[in-house]
């Protein structure tokens, strides 16, 4: 079989289910697997957790809907702050919650794992939904912006008045598996999106002031931020380009603008140009700065397999080979140096001779990314993964 096959995605994806299953949600995860009992858990880790168990449980996987179930109750429990609302970022390991701010990144990812725990067919999983809609449109969403605050102070006081693109960009993912207004709102982000690639040739920008006023030149001072970077972020890109065509299976064709797919294109092809061997290693660099010139050249697990499900998307949606090759390629790439076919899972994050490091990322405490790359060119594209597993309507996976 080769790499990104039917059967052998299939195969892929129960390996990495295999991975960190005697965890507590929220538990980083080392580089076997085991929680690190030192570490504070994180609600982004467990509601990832839920998110990919119950995609396991959508597709099959045995095993799955025990694991799905106890990151609920761990969301459901001691991660919600039951004082204030919403949910703690993290909590110390003696379980106190640690006192920082509440953002949308971690609060998108609680609704798009409710989400599909629903789907999935999880007790209490419809309430956990529910409460995350209310906070993301009470908290989160600035409807006069038609964009996401990034935080507030953890009493809900005080909103931050940065602004960032990487909290909207899993919003429009959680958005598009709720579906409703929240569909409407994922286009009116997208709809920012497509404008600020145009003006900044398919490069975007992360940071923001308080009036959404691009600030291209922030996060120099910690250009390998593992969550805000300095620069246009590759993999960022990729997964921007995917999405705008989750959009348009959500709404159809005919209610987007023609631009739309032009921008994912564009998206991809720069991400591509710029991040793919760009200092004459195979794999892609972590950040560009805004000519396209590498500035953090290690090779993150998650850029590839956004990378695979971009390729897929697009080869999809356009029938065009080229993107046939490149989803092959990229998949032979983490095949031979990501995927760590010996401890499990995928190295998370390799130096520029693709050798394992660990200068923004240590272990490998995330399956997300790559379960979604292993489904995501089975079946046709749709407004959420979940969505089309569910359907089991797979398409032709090994002509991708």
């Amino acid at each position: 079989m080769r790499p990104g096959d039917d059967d052998w995605l299939e195969a892929e994806l129960g390996r990495l289910l295999s991975f960190g299953t005697s965890a507590r949600p929220g538990e980083w995860l080392d580089d076997d697997g085991n929680g690190e009992p030192g570490r504070d858990r994180e609600t982004w880790l467990a509601a990832r957790s839920l998110h990919v168990r119950s995609l396991g449980a959508l597709a099959g996987v045995p095993g799955s809907l025990p694991l799905a179930q106890a990151a609920l109750t761990a969301l459901a429990g001691p991660l919600h702050d039951a004082e204030h609302g919403g949910w703690h970022a993290r909590l110390a390991p003696d379980g106190t919650p640690v006192r920082t701010d509440k953002g949308c990144y971690e609060h998108a990812f609680v609704l798009l794992a409710a989400g599909t725990a629903v789907r999935a067919g999880l007790a209490d999983a419809v309430a956990l939904r529910s409460a995350a809609e209310t906070v993301l449109e009470e908290k989160f969403w600035d409807d006069d912006a038609g964009m996401c605050l990034d935080s507030w102070s953890p009493d809900w006081s005080t909103p931050a008045s940065y602004r960032g693109l990487n909290g909207n960009m899993h919003a429009v993912e959680a958005m598009l598996a709720t579906g409703g207004p929240w569909t409407e709102r994922a286009h009116r982000i997208c709809a920012r999106v497509v404008d600020t690639a145009g003006t900044f040739d398919c490069r975007l920008p992360e940071h923001y002031d308080e009036h959404w006023r691009p600030e291209p030149e922030a996060g120099r001072e910690r250009p390998d931020d593992p969550f805000k970077p300095y620069g246009a972020t590759v993999g960022h890109g990729l997964e921007w380009s995917r999405l705008l065509l989750d959009l348009e299976a959500a709404v159809g064709a005919t209610a987007v603008p023609a631009e739309l797919v032009a921008t994912a294109r564009g998206l991809y092809a720069t991400a591509v140009r710029d991040g793919w061997a760009a200092d004459g290693e195979p794999g892609f660099v972590y950040t560009t700065d805004w000519s396209g010139r590498p500035i953090v050249r290690q090779r993150m697990h998650w850029v590839v397999a956004e990378a695979i499900a971009a390729a897929a998307t697009l080869h999809r949606r356009t029938g065009e080979s080229a993107y046939a090759d490149d989803y092959h390629r990229w998949w032979d790439y983490a095949d031979r140096y990501v995927l760590d076919h010996v401890r499990g899972s995928w190295h998370h994050e390799l130096d520029p001779a693709n050798q394992p490091s660990r200068v923004v990322w240590s272990g490998k405490p995330d399956l997300y990314h790559a379960v979604q790359a292993t489904l995501i060119p089975r079946y046709p594209v749709s407004a959420s993964v979940a969505d089309a597993v569910l359907a089991g309507r797979p398409g032709e996976g090994s002509d991708t």
